[in-house]
């Protein structure tokens, strides 16, 4: 077997290569015997296996919520944490996710924390969770909070994918839309409009604004793809930068209906994490810096990291909030400062987060009723002008020659 190593000498001098040996041991026995001292070493053919799972395969959210069930089960049944995710390896169906509980199985082993192995995998495990896995270490709470984290990640994943999916619709018509009206130009109109043009016969306005599009479909169309998918490139490339994900969320907090729901979204996302955290005992200022990091917002993340500082500086949450009305509103704001005057902010929150998931779940509910007729009625009066503008001119022909 190959085996890549890291190492240092006598000297302190770094050294990496490849050993061929018949087990980990002997490698480093070997390698220990040249007189260096091993960083680390990694089977060669297991790390090219693991890229290969990585580029096809990915650890989905409810690869994790599944996950954390089991996990919750299986440490309410007093079974050894080491045990629990060596048994877990390989049992699950993702291939990738069963590689990376092996390698966790390893770090256990090692004696680092349960958190400190998740830690290692930041693809999988979000701050979020890892910060509420060593709250459940450092409280005894292994077992609830697993729990905890497999009802919140549910919750998340069926409001993430009813949003999705409620978005999924309405791209598809559009792109139809698209589709038909470019089939319509390149293909069907130039073999009519050869016809109505041979008869030499005057032709309306609007018949040779439809003729003169679809020459240029025809002609420069390909001039038009490479635009947009240097457009794409572009758009794809500004927002991986911080000034493109601002301008991206204010164009989607812009959009009618669109920018509502996602508002919604993110502010159940935000008293569902804190809910979650503060009920596991985590701390108000490190539950929001980490909320802050996964409420999938650069807007909303830059507010929750000033509403911390506020409330590192002094302030009460309410009145920190309560500097982002446009953001944050009113109701949330009260109900927050009512949970901190009674003493039950997570209660509060709680309630605050199975509020904002309704009015997302009747928001969406709202937009497919909204979009289905007007896109319907939109693709038929697009096509329905296009066809008027050909054969009225065909019409006209006929009835002439009649």
């Amino acid at each position: 077997m190959l085996f890549k190593y890291k190492a240092v000498d006598e000297k302190g001098i770094g050294k990496e290569g490849e050993i061929d040996a018949a087990s980990r041991d002997m490698a480093i026995s070997g390698l220990q015997h040249r007189g260096l001292i091993i960083i680390s070493i990694i089977d060669a053919e297991e790390k090219k296996s693991f890229l290969q799972i990585s580029f096809f395969e990915k650890v989905k959210m409810k690869d994790v919520v599944i996950l954390s069930r089991q996990l919750s089960t299986l440490f309410e049944a007093q079974v050894p944490a080491l045990k629990i995710f060596t048994m877990l390896s390989s049992n699950v169906d993702n291939k990738l996710l069963g590689k990376k509980l092996n390698q966790i199985s390893d770090d256990l082993e090692a004696g680092l924390s349960i958190s400190g192995a998740l830690a290692k995998h930041p693809d999988v495990f979000s701050n979020f969770y890892i910060n509420m896995v060593k709250s459940g270490e450092e409280t005894g709470k292994l077992t609830q909070t697993f729990a905890y984290l497999a009802d919140y990640l549910d919750r998340q994943y069926s409001l993430t994918s009813k949003t999705r999916n409620a978005l999924i619709y309405p791209i598809f018509i559009i792109v139809t839309f698209f589709v038909v009206m470019a089939l319509m130009f390149v293909i069907v109109i130039p073999k009519i409009s050869g016809i109505i043009l041979q008869t030499g016969q005057e032709v309306p306005v609007y018949t040779k604004i439809v003729i003169a599009i679809s020459d240029f479909s025809i002609h420069y169309g390909f001039l038009v793809i490479i635009f947009l998918i240097l457009l794409g490139i572009w758009a794809w490339r500004l927002s991986a930068t911080e000034k493109g994900k601002i301008y991206l969320d204010k164009l989607r907090f812009s959009i009618p209906a669109v920018g509502d729901l996602f508002k919604k979204l993110y502010l159940s996302r935000i008293a569902d994490n804190l809910d979650t955290m503060l009920t596991s005992g985590i701390p108000i200022i490190r539950s929001l810096d980490i909320t802050a990091e996964v409420v999938g917002s650069l807007s909303y993340k830059n507010i929750i990291k000033k509403v911390a500082d506020d409330v590192k500086a002094g302030s009460s949450l309410s009145g920190a909030l309560g500097k982002y009305p446009e953001q944050m509103p009113g109701i949330l704001v009260q109900m927050v400062k009512v949970g901190e005057e009674t003493g039950s902010l997570g209660q509060i929150l709680k309630t605050l987060g199975d509020f904002y998931k309704r009015e997302v779940d009747n928001a969406i509910d709202t937009l497919v009723g909204m979009i289905e007729p007007v896109m319907i009625v939109f693709l038929g009066l697009g096509v329905g002008i296009l066809l008027v503008s050909i054969l009225m001119p065909i019409y006209s022909m006929v009835g002439g020659i009649s």
